[in-house]
């Protein structure tokens, strides 16, 4: 899909939500406003755009950013409490077990992976380790 072929401005489109996972840099999400989108939130981390996450570090915001990441479901969960944490303690170590739903990459049922010989077990039926850049992203801004 191309974002720029999507009639965004004949629907009066002002934000857009951009959680295909395919445009998270700010190249690909900016194309979405080429058609009159005056903002756009990338709901995943991103290797480019300036990421926010409410209660951590919204006020850096600025209004002239159009595309912004809203970091992943996992940071916004766990940034707020570690920030409070850190800014009443101090955090020097921190250890984050997240269980998450099955997502559109993982096998349903036991099959071979090409990236490790976790990935190949059925996610319906076991909990998978798996790697998150939330640890990532939160050490960013606490």
């Amino acid at each position: 899909m191309n974002p720029e072929k999507i009639a965004w401005g004949e629907k009066h489109v002002q934000y857009v939500v951009e959680s295909t996972g395919a445009f998270t840099t700010l190249e690909t999400a900016s194309s979405h406003l080429k058609n009159g989108v005056e903002k756009v939130v990338i709901s995943a981390p991103s290797s480019d755009a300036p990421m926010f996450v409410m209660g951590v570090n919204h006020e850096l915001y600025e209004k002239n950013m159009h595309v912004v990441s809203n970091a992943s479901c996992t940071t916004n969960c766990l940034a707020p409490l570690a920030k409070v944490v850190n800014d009443k303690f101090g955090i020097k170590e921190g250890l984050m077990t997240t269980v998450h739903a099955v997502t559109a990459t993982q096998k349903t049922v036991d099959s071979p992976s090409k990236k490790d010989w976790r990935g190949g077990r059925g996610a319906c039926f076991n909990i998978i380790p798996s790697s998150t850049g939330a640890a990532k992203a939160v050490g960013k801004w606490i």
